[in-house]
């Protein structure tokens, strides 16, 4: 099984680390929901991985092979996609034409529509047309054209009622169903580990709860409480 791992990871920013000794495994077919409260160091974890930002110590790997050398492009050539906070669309392109910027063929384009059905009764629209929750779906889509192995997805739920997140839900679990190993930062922590195979909570920039069962996080609400605080 296809893996993507972090070791010891530390991450930097300014006059210290804000992402200290992380480890985690992300396989492929497999949500891995990263939780934890505001300013916990997620995001930065996550612009590491896919080489936004460079980390300071620790090792990322993909299948063994190490990718802390590469550049962003060649880190998202090895598979890695990176969904970051915000809704990027392009507003004055349509649908269609948002998704060919990674579909590259008709054929994958028909693939990906087939996960995102939602979307296929509005492919000839501006995007700037659609509402917020179908935006971030062609967000989805457009990252999953692009045939990744591992899809890290940062506050997808930003600016969008819970009701409307929900909605995301399925089509991110039909991604990680097809073979993508997808790890999730999300507000909505109890949306988020409804549909997560594992969890992990960071808290001031650590592991406070390590990676493990998401539905027996999910379960324990003093747990993970105390997680959050960092105790």
């Amino acid at each position: 099984m296809s893996e993507l791992q972090l070791t010891g990871v530390t991450v930097a920013r300014g006059a210290g680390p804000v992402v200290s000794d992380v480890d985690l495994t992300l396989r492929a077919g497999e949500v891995l929901a990263l939780v934890g409260p505001n300013g916990a160091g997620k995001t930065s974890l996550l612009e590491s991985v896919s080489g936004v930002i460079p980390h300071t110590a620790g090792e990322i790997s993909v299948d063994g092979d190490s990718v802390a050398r590469r550049t962003r492009v060649q880190r998202a050539r090895a598979g890695i996609a990176h969904i970051e906070q915000g809704r990027a669309i392009f507003p004055s392109l349509t649908v269609r034409e948002n998704i060919m910027l990674t579909a590259k063929s008709e054929a994958v384009l028909t693939e990906v529509l087939a996960s995102f059905t939602e979307l296929e009764k509005r492919i000839d629209s501006a995007a700037v047309l659609l509402s917020g929750g179908e935006q971030q779906m062609v967000v989805l889509a457009r990252a999953f054209a692009s045939k990744p192995r591992f899809l890290l997805i940062d506050e997808m739920s930003l600016g969008l009622a819970p009701v409307v997140f929900m909605r995301l839900l399925p089509v991110i679990q039909s991604i990680a169903h097809s073979g993508v190993g997808v790890l999730l930062v999300e507000q909505f922590t109890h949306l988020a580990l409804g549909i997560a195979d594992e969890a992990m909570v960071l808290a001031s920039g650590r592991v406070s709860h390590p990676q493990g069962a998401a539905d027996a996080l999910a379960a324990d609400p003093e747990l993970l409480r105390t997680a959050y605080l960092g105790g």
